[in-house]
C-alpha cells in the first residue's frame, strides 16, 4: 500500500478512513482536535461478524489488539456487534424548547453515556481489552472472574470475555454472563444502565491513560 497518500490526507482533514475493496472492511482514525487529555481520539476497526466464527480469526484478534494497544499506549480497548457497542456508548434524551407560540418544541438526541474512559466504564461488550490502570482499579477481583472469561495477555493487558461469540451479545444468556461479571468486577465501576447513573469508582490514569483508546 502507498502511504504517502493517506498521511497527506490525514495530515490535511485531521482524520482517515480506509475501505477494503471488499466493502466490508473499514479502519478509522478520529483524533478529537477539541477535547483535553485523556480523551484523545480513537481508532475503530469494522468487519463482518461472520470472522469471529472461526477460532483461529479469534485468536489472531485478541493478539492484534493487544499489539495496537501497547503501541499507541491506550489503556482500553472494546470489541463486539456495533449495535451492542452503540447502546452501551449512547443514550438517547428527550428534549423540549420553548417556541414563540407557547407550545414547547420536543426533539430527541444522542449523548454520551461516558465522555471517554476516565469517567468510567459504559458496560460489558464481547471482549473487554483492560490496561494498567483498570487492571489496578479491579485489583484482586478480576482474580474471581472464571478462567474461561479472562485471559491474561502478557503482563499489562487482560482481556475480559463474558461469552464466545459476539453474537451472543443482547441474548438473555448474554446478558445474564455479563450482570454477572460485573457484579464480580464491581458495579460501582460501571455505568447503571436501569438507574442511569455514573461509574463511581474510576481508574487512576497515568502515562498509559492519556493517549488514544
Amino acid at each position: 500500500m502507498e502511504l504517502d497518500p493517506l498521511v497527506t490526507y490525514y495530515k490535511e482533514h485531521g482524520s482517515l478512513c480506509v475501505a477494503a475493496r471488499t466493502d466490508r472492511d473499514f479502519i478509522w482514525l478520529s483524533p478529537s482536535l477539541t477535547v483535553d487529555p485523556p480523551f484523545t481520539g480513537k481508532i475503530s476497526w469494522q468487519t463482518s461478524v461472520t470472522s469471529a466464527s472461526k477460532a483461529a480469526w479469534r485468536a489472531a484478534h485478541a493478539q492484534q489488539v493487544a499489539e495496537l494497544m501497547r503501541l499507541v499506549r491506550s489503556p482500553l480497548a472494546l470489541a463486539g456487534l456495533d449495535t451492542d457497542l452503540h447502546g452501551k456508548q449512547w443514550r438517547l434524551v428527550h428534549k423540549s424548547l420553548p417556541t414563540e407560540t407557547g407550545k414547547d418544541f420536543t426533539y430527541s438526541e444522542e449523548e454520551f453515556i461516558v465522555r471517554d474512559y476516565s469517567e468510567g466504564l459504559p458496560g460489558l461488550v464481547w471482549r473487554n481489552f483492560y490496561g494498567p490502570p483498570f487492571i489496578r482499579m479491579f485489583g484482586e477481583r478480576l482474580d474471581a472472574v472464571p478462567s474461561e472469561c479472562r485471559k491474561p495477555l502478557g503482563e499489562d493487558l487482560v482481556l475480559v470475555q463474558p461469552y464466545e461469540l459476539p453474537t451472543e451479545a443482547g441474548t438473555e444468556t448474554g446478558m445474564a454472563r455479563e450482570r454477572e461479571l460485573i457484579s464480580l468486577l464491581g458495579p460501582e465501576c460501571f455505568y447503571d444502565h436501569e438507574r442511569r447513573t455514573l461509574p463511581t469508582r474510576r481508574p487512576v490514569l497515568d502515562s498509559l491513560g492519556q493517549p488514544v483508546h
